[in-house]
């Protein structure tokens, strides 16, 4: 059975995870899996490769980016003579679709590839560095922000044409949900904010994000729920209020199933993190 990796196993209450990795020519391939609740960005930085994927090998050089997704199914092998060296950078699928969303970045064609989306910007190799770097020095949320500004300034499409965008009322009301004050009004405030009639935010949240309302509110609450554990000694019963959770109890349960760590484990984890 394929690895199913959850990003909070690598980032314990950090926005962003980032690594250099090396694959020698002839090492074995990375084991195939997929991602649990996240995206990254992989940079190649020098070397060549093959991207091992359900649809065939994609070949892998110097100066390739590439974007794989919750969905995308993957592993990567060394090429002889140099094997491949990369920087990848891993990031909560919720939070890149906020970003995209609050920038009104066109991005259709990426949610509806068949696997993971590749370009070639040698230029972007500098980016992904700078990310590292500022991996190591404990990032905060506006460094992952940097990243995705610089890194979509030379890969932003320009021709979306797979489909219709995200409607700007959803988009809006999407990213206010994640200020504190409107998670405590859960799906009633989500509608308020949209303007629209529950059946038709139910229509439009299901065919752009596939996810109901309900799980929408519930995984930013989670999500903020998680960098308030990381980052302040606040109780745990104090951040379930602040997060819109009525009951320490469900709060509790909820956090558990989603990061498959109770809510006090996940805080000393984070608390005790370091960069390897």
């Amino acid at each position: 059975m394929d690895q199913v990796l959850r990003f909070e196993s690598h980032a314990f209450g950090r926005p962003y995870h980032a690594a250099r990795v090396r694959i020698p020519a002839r090492a074995r391939d990375t084991e195939l899996h997929t991602h649990a609740d996240f995206h990254e960005f992989m940079g190649v930085v020098s070397g060549s490769g093959e991207h091992l994927l359900t649809t065939g090998a994609q070949q892998l050089q110097a100066g390739d980016v590439v974007l794989v997704r919750p969905s995308d199914r993957h592993a990567v092998r060394g090429a002889a003579p140099d094997g491949l060296e990369f920087v990848n950078v891993a990031f909560p699928s919720s939070a890149w679709q906020g970003f995209l969303d609050l920038t009104r970045t066109p991005s259709t064609s990426w949610a509806s590839a068949r696997g993971p989306v590749t370009f070639h910007a040698p230029e972007a190799m500098t980016v992904f560095e700078h990310a590292l770097k500022r991996f190591q020095d404990e990032p905060g949320a506006y460094d992952l922000v940097r990243f995705w500004i610089d890194l979509l300034e030379l890969l932003a499409p320009t021709g979306d044409t797979a489909g219709p965008g995200t409607p700007s009322w959803l988009a809006k009301a999407c990213t206010a949900m994640r200020a504190e004050e409107n998670l405590h009004g859960g799906v009633p405030r989500l509608l308020e904010l949209a303007g629209v009639s529950p059946a038709h935010l139910s229509r439009s949240m299901r065919a752009t994000y596939g996810v109901t309302p309900t799980d929408f509110v519930t995984d930013v609450r989670l999500e903020h729920a998680a960098s308030l554990l990381a980052a302040t000694n606040d109780p745990v019963a104090a951040i379930a209020t602040r997060c819109g959770f009525t009951s320490q109890s469900y709060f509790t349960r909820r956090f558990t199933a989603a990061h498959h760590l109770s809510p006090r484990e996940f805080r000393r984890r984070s608390q005790r993190a370091f960069v390897p």
